[in-house]
């Protein structure tokens, strides 16, 4: 590692104040602390945030919860209400990494988790989003967790969240507290960017802008299921997952919510998908139908080909459960 400062400020106020260029701030560290031994990230100062008082879950007027940055990914998915009203999210968590990274892991961090391809955590490749402007060593490369939708002829990489796919198929919103003291309110579905040809900005935050809680809306009608395809049976990346929130009424389809995890630079969610279902009966049609939505747009690269079937066979198997069909 390169030599690097540390600061512990008392509130988030505090924080957002201490950070400045060249610096990062830092919770439970279980991905930032390997980028720095790796010298992917190189900050010039370390601002701790794991102590501040932002670790309770607590109920919201409209029947939904606020969620601290701060709080565990193993607190949050064994909390009551969550394992009650939002099984999605639970098990969504649940399926990632190991016990005891879920343990230090943030809610706030897993949200700002960066990609696993292996060209950016390799200093010696070309990676557009560790070095823009010097190639994507990925494409033409050995891509096989990398991304199927929504990449760039700059950038195939995946987001790695599992939380984060849950948490878009639940309508979340991510508040924030600005440099300059402002909060902010960002919708989910607004806060990733795709690669284009900037993938090196993977979100809305501006510099110095820290993550306070996250939002759920009430919780949603109808059966959730989150469903996980990777390589081994734990502490894997997906190849492809699936997050499932459908509601069945009087013999067809309510009302649907679906989001993708290992098939693009963000957690995936395309309405087309959700259009294809509502107002049909439950059926392999209709899944077939929804499942041709999601990939329209599908491109594999050599060694992910595979992931367009995959998803495929793991959407339709997913909405099967959800619809008892």
């Amino acid at each position: 590692m390169k030599t690097f400062t540390y600061e512990k400020p008392a509130t988030p106020e505090a924080a957002v104040k201490d950070i400045g260029a060249g610096a990062k701030f830092i919770a439970g560290g279980t991905n930032l602390l390997d980028l720095m031994k790796l010298q992917v990230e190189t900050p010039d100062k370390l601002v701790d945030i794991s102590r501040l008082d932002l670790a309770k879950i607590e109920e919201r007027e409209d029947g939904g919860l606020t969620i601290g940055a701060m709080v565990p990914n193993s607190d949050l998915a064994a909390d009551r209400r969550v394992v009650a009203k939002y099984e999605v999210l639970s098990r969504a968590l649940l399926a990632g990494a190991s016990g005891q990274l879920r343990n230090k892991a943030s809610t706030g961090g897993n949200l700002l988790q960066r990609t696993r391809c292996y060209y950016f955590y390799d200093t010696a490749a070309a990676c557009n989003k560790r070095e823009p402007g010097s190639g994507c060593s990925a494409i033409g490369g050995y891509n096989r967790i990398l991304a199927i939708l929504g990449a760039s002829e700059h950038c195939i990489a995946t987001h790695p969240s599992d939380m984060a796919v849950a948490m878009r198929a639940l309508d979340a919103t991510i508040v924030t507290l600005k440099a300059d003291g402002d909060r902010r309110r960002i919708s989910i579905h607004e806060f990733y960017r795709l690669p284009g040809d900037t993938p090196q900005i993977e979100n809305a935050l501006e510099a110095g802008e820290l993550i306070t809680h996250i939002e759920l809306p009430a919780p949603p009608k109808g059966k959730q299921d989150y469903r996980k395809v990777r390589d081994r049976a734990s502490y894997a990346f997906a190849l492809v997952s699936v997050a499932a929130v459908v509601d069945v009424q009087d013999g067809v389809i309510a009302s649907a919510s679906l989001a993708f995890g290992g098939l693009g630079p963000m957690p995936w969610r395309n309405p087309a998908v959700e259009a294809a279902l509502i107002g049909k009966a439950p059926s392999d049609e209709a899944f077939e139908a929804a499942a041709t939505a999601l990939l329209a747009d599908a491109k594999g690269y050599g060694s992910n080909d595979f992931k367009i079937p995959l998803a495929r066979r793991t959407l339709i198997a997913t909405l099967r459960t959800v619809t008892g069909a």
